[in-house]
C-alpha cells in the first residue's frame, strides 16, 4: 500500500509549520478520573517526539469514550494532557474547546516544537456525523488550525476504521501522511493476511459471535486451526448440544455457530472445560467443571486449566499467532487464568518455536498490562480491536484508504 508516511514529512521539513495529528487517546480511567492503562498514550510517542524535534508546531486531536456530541467533564483529555506532559517532558497545553476560541489562540500562540491538544473531538456531535456536509464543515474548523503550509499524520490506529471528521476528513484537505504506529500496524497486519507463516492459528474470545463473525467467515480458510474462548465460545458449545445454564449466549446466533461447526469442526478448537460460577461477582462462588457440568443457575466465566492445556497444545506448533479477545472475566482474579495461561501459550510459541505473534488491541492488549505478563513476549501488539479486525478481513479501512492518495 504507497501511503506517505511521517519520514517523508520529515523529510521535507516540519520546522515552524503547524502539523494536526489524529492520535488514539481513548484509554481506560478509573472512578476517580485516572488513567488505569497508559499503552495508547505510550504508543503515541515516537511520532510526536518525532514532529517536536523537527520543529514541527503540533496540534494533537484525540477522542476518550463516548460522550455523544456533548461538553461532558467526564470524558475530558484533562488526564491525558498531564499523562503526555510526564511522557514527553515537555508542557502538553490542553484547549478549552476543539475549534473554539481558545484552540485558536493556542494554535496560533505555538512557538516551534511546542504541543497542544484540543479537547475530546467527540464533543463536537459533527465528528461522528453520518452527513457528510457537517463532517465537511467541522474539518474546515479543524484545517483552519493549522493555518497556511499545514499537514497532518494519521497515528490513530484505533479508530482508522472510522469515517469520522479527524480521521477522514481533515486527510482530505491537507498533505496527509502515516505516523509511526499507524505505519507499523498496517504492515504488520499486511503480512498477516497476505502471506502468515504456517501453521497459522486464530485464537477469538470476547463477548459476542456476532462482533467476530465477519473474521470467522474471513479467515477460517486461511487459518490451520481456529481456537475459540471467552463469552462466545458458550453459543458454540450450545450448538454442540450442551447445556450453558446462565452463561453468556447469543441465543440467535446458536444456528449460524451449528453451520460454522458443520463447514468447519476440523479447525475450531473449543474448550474441554469451564470455571463456573454461582453468579457474576468477582468474589463469587466457583469450581471448574467439565463442560455438561455447570450447575443449574451457575454461568461460566472462564475456561478451565484442561482447555488452556488443550489451546497451548495447538499453539506450541504454530507459525503465526493471530490473537483477539480474553479467554474470561480476567478483571476479576478468581476467572483470570485462562486469560493469562493462553496468553502465556502464545509467549512460549513466540519465543519456543519462532511463532510470529499479533495481539489484536482492545480488551486482548488491556489483558496483558493488566494481568502482568511481559509484553515484550509478543512480536507486535496492537493499539486497535476493531480496526485490525475489520483490516485481518479485508474490509477498508477509511482511515487508512484517504492516505492512499
Amino acid at each position: 500500500m504507497a501511503i506517505k508516511t511521517i519520514d517523508d514529512l520529515l523529510a521535507e521539513g516540519v520546522a515552524g509549520r503547524h502539523v494536526l495529528v489524529r492520535s488514539d487517546f481513548n484509554v481506560p480511567l478509573n472512578d476517580a478520573g485516572e488513567i488505569t492503562d497508559p499503552g495508547r498514550i505510550t504508543a503515541s510517542l515516537p511520532t510526536l517526539k518525532a514532529l517536536l524535534e523537527g520543529g514541527a508546531k503540533v496540534i494533537a486531536m484525540a477522542h476518550l469514550g463516548r460522550p455523544k456530541g456533548e461538553v461532558n467533564p467526564k470524558f475530558s483529555l484533562k488526564p491525558v494532557a498531564e499523562a503526555l506532559s510526564e511522557a514527553l517532558g515537555q508542557y502538553v497545553a490542553l484547549a478549552g474547546d476543539v475549534v473554539g476560541e481558545d484552540a485558536h489562540e493556542r494554535a496560533n500562540g505555538l512557538s516551534d516544537g511546542e504541543i497542544v491538544l484540543l479537547e475530546n473531538v467527540r464533543f463536537d456531535p459533527r465528528e461522528t456525523s453520518k452527513d457528510e456536509a457537517e463532517r465537511a464543515e467541522f474539518a474546515d474548523e479543524l484545517v483552519a488550525l493549522a493555518a497556511d503550509n499545514g499537514a497532518f499524520v494519521s497515528d490513530g490506529f484505533g479508530v482508522v476504521h472510522r469515517k469520522q471528521t479527524s480521521v477522514f476528513d481533515v486527510a482530505k484537505r491537507l498533505p496527509a501522511y502515516a505516523g509511526y504506529l499507524v505505519n507499523k500496524e498496517v504492515s504488520v497486519l499486511d503480512s498477516v493476511a497476505k502471506e502468515p507463516a504456517k501453521p497459522y492459528v486464530v485464537v477469538l474470545g470476547g463477548s459476542k459471535v456476532s462482533d467476530k463473525l465477519g473474521v470467522i467467515e474471513a479467515l477460517a480458510g486461511k487459518a490451520d486451526s481456529l481456537v475459540i474462548g471467552g463469552g462466545m465460545c458458550y453459543t458454540f458449545l450450545k450448538a454442540k448440544g450442551y447445556d450453558v445454564q446462565e452463561s453468556l449466549l447469543q441465543e440467535e446466533m446458536v444456528e449460524t455457530c451449528g453451520e460454522l461447526l458443520e463447514r468447519y469442526g476440523d479447525k475450531i478448537v473449543l474448550p474441554v472445560d469451564l470455571v463456573a460460577a454461582e453468579k457474576f461477582d468477582k468474589d463469587a462462588e466457583h469450581k471448574i467443571v467439565e463442560l455438561d457440568g455447570i450447575p443449574a443457575g451457575w454461568m461460566s466465566l472462564d475456561i478451565g486449566p484442561k482447555s488452556v492445556e488443550r489451546f497451548a497444545e495447538v499453539l506450541a506448533s504454530s507459525k503465526t499467532v493471530f490473537w483477539n479477545g480474553p479467554m474470561g472475566v480476567f478483571e476479576f482474579e478468581a476467572f483470570s487464568k485462562g486469560t493469562k495461561g493462553l496468553a502465556q501459550a502464545i509467549i512460549d510459541a513466540t519465543r519456543n518455536n519462532d511463532s510470529f505473534s499479533v495481539v489484536g488491541g482492545g480488551d486482548s492488549a488491556a489483558s496483558v498490562r493488566v494481568l502482568g505478563l511481559d509484553e515484550d513476549g509478543f512480536s507486535h501488539i496492537s493499539t486497535g480491536g476493531g480496526a485490525s479486525l475489520e483490516f485481518l478481513e479485508g474490509k477498508e479501512l477509511p482511515g487508512v484508504a484517504v492516505l492512499n492518495r
